[in-house]
């Protein structure tokens, strides 16, 4: 029994390490690509399937679909609509894992024969380079993944000696709702709905379980990867929330369409078998996985908008919906981490210059405080969020960026300190001696609000240099101007918080050209460093504007 323990413990460790060698290498290959096919072939509902059904049978982990689909989905790239066809998608594409282990890794001795594979990945790993030392991790993965296949093959073979499951009642709901939770549990302790598949298929192949028990294993499989993406979602964004409960609702709904329906798609596959001349076994619970869930699809897809709108009532949306995009599940992928973070620095810089837009016109909100608490708590988060992005070694691309970002938070913090004194001084900015700098201070708000929302920033950082530069010049003569008749006697009563008002536009004008300078220094690598091309940006220039910013 000891001996027959180890190989089933041994069998199954190696298989759960070589699906995840296997998928964290495809994905770190993939790299940018998986994130351009989730977010340019999303169109649609049905394009959306057909990319989330793809990647996954190409990663082989719906998990790791799901996971990279919830950071997507929290960072904006993509609608929650889009998103429930990839989910729908992604749960059809897990499907093809059970084809292959039952094609093959049942078949043919592949641990054998893959064992090189184990060899020369480690060697890729340990040699390579960047997407090299990925594809070595994910070639060791595959060899692994088979080896470990047939090691829990000879544990089950011994198994099926001693202890003999198909001797359970079968054939009532009862038996299969409780071989169904068996296949749950399994997935929930495994954390791989393949593995427990993969282990279900082996024992059907070794004769361990019959044929209706494997079925509504299967089912309870395909219910359980659902709950790696409820770990997930601890604590996110209400839009990672989201993206789960859609995924549990439709592999739960799915599942018990087939465990009610099981008479019904058994007899269908038996009508296969006989067609296609299968054998009886581990191919047809293959086929019958893929056509319960398929089944699944083709009741869900045409109802994709109403879907999305029942989970969307069911998890609305916070009304402060400030930072809601940086979720935690975004650490995972550096690149859409700073997308997100880019997203949310641009709209709380628009939501600080609607606020200074309402100091200066005098038309101050009851609310004010509270809006600048919120935005005060909303930096702090963005800045302990970007801070944890983890960024490989020698990816200077990356750094530079998180370097941009945490200056523009910097800044942007100094502004809302600047805003905050602004309101309490409750200074008259229609004065006639404000008119100059009320134009400047104006045209520089226009300017930066056309960047944000029309794009891309850099494009008006020149413009929004030249004002601020002078903004500072006029506020230096002028305070010069105003000093030099108080010191003669002419017009001294309130001179001084006059020029303390003119200082305080002059640097929030400064803060404002920083925010952009590094706003626009972190869009261009987050935009275009995909392709591997990084813009330079003088950091000179901004020193340029002023040496009295402290």
């Amino acid at each position: 029994m000891r001996d027959i323990l180890f190989l089933l413990i041994g069998g199954m460790g190696l298989f759960l390490i070589g699906m995840k060698l296997l998928s964290d290498g495809l994905v770190a290959f993939a790299g940018e690509n998986l994130r351009r096919a989730l977010t340019h072939f999303t169109g649609t509902p049905c394009r959306a399937f057909i990319s989330g059904a793809l990647i996954t049978a190409l990663v082989q982990s719906s998990t790791a679909t799901t996971v990279t689909l919830i950071g997507f989905v929290s960072a904006g790239l993509i609608t929650f609509t889009q998103a429930i066809g990839v989910v729908i998608g992604a749960s059809l594409g897990n499907t093809a894992t059970g084809w292959v282990v039952a094609g093959l890794g049942l078949k043919i001795n592949l641990g054998f024969y893959t064992l090189p594979l184990i060899g020369i990945g480690a060697l890729l790993k340990l040699l390579g380079r960047r997407r090299w030392a990925e594809l070595g991790l994910a070639l060791a993965g595959f060899g692994m993944l088979f080896l470990g296949l047939n090691t829990l093959q000879d544990g089950m073979r011994e198994l099926a000696g001693i202890f003999n499951l198909a001797q359970l009642p079968v054939g009532g709901y009862g038996a299969r709702i409780t071989i169904m939770l068996i296949g749950l549990v399994m997935t929930a302790v495994l954390q791989s709905s393949t593995a427990a598949i993969a282990m279900t298929l082996t024992a059907l192949h070794t004769g361990t379980i019959n044929f209706d028990q494997a079925a509504s294993m299967v089912i309870g499989a395909s219910i359980g990867t659902t709950l790696t993406g409820i770990l997930v979602t601890i604590g996110g964004t209400v839009y990672a929330k989201r993206t789960a409960a859609a995924h549990i609702l439709f592999n739960l709904s799915a599942g018990l369409m087939a465990i009610l329906l099981l008479p019904v798609f058994l007899v269908l596959v038996r009508i296969v078998e006989q067609h296609f001349g299968v054998t009886p076994g581990a191919l047809s619970i293959a086929l019958f996985h893929t056509l319960f869930i398929g089944v699944g699809v083709v009741v869900f897809m045409p109802l994709t908008p109403w879907f999305a709108r029942m989970v969307e009532r069911l998890l609305p949306e916070p009304h402060d919906d400030t930072a809601t995009h940086l979720d935690a599940s975004l650490l995972t992928i550096p690149t859409v981490a700073l997308d997100a973070a880019q997203r949310t620095l641009e709209q709380m810089t628009g939501k600080l210059l609607v606020i200074y837009d309402e100091i200066l016109s005098m038309s101050q909100r009851t609310t004010l405080p509270q809006e600048l608490a919120r935005l005060q708590r909303a930096l702090n988060h963005a800045f302990d969020f970007i801070s944890r992005i983890p960024l490989q070694s020698g990816d200077d691309i990356h750094a530079a960026c998180r370097i941009a970002q945490l200056h523009a938070i910097d800044h942007l913090l100094r502004l809302r300190s600047r805003l905050h004194d602004l309101a309490q001084t409750e200074t008259d900015f229609s004065s006639p001696v404000y008119q100059w700098a009320l134009e400047q201070t104006r045209e520089l708000l226009s300017l930066v609000r056309t960047g944000l929302s029309a794009g891309p920033l850099d494009d008006r950082l020149d413009q929004i240099q030249r004002v601020a530069a002078t903004l500072t010049s006029l506020s230096h003569q002028n305070r010069h101007e105003l000093l030099r008749e108080t010191g003669s006697g002419h017009g001294a009563s309130g001179a001084l918080l006059t020029t303390e008002a003119f200082r305080g536009l002059e640097r929030t004008g400064n803060h404002i050209w920083r925010i952009c300078h590094y706003l626009a220094q972190s869009h261009i690598i987050t935009d275009r460093g995909a392709t591997g091309q990084k813009k330079s940006t003088d950091m000179s220039e901004e020193n340029s504007v002023t040496t009295d910013d402290l």
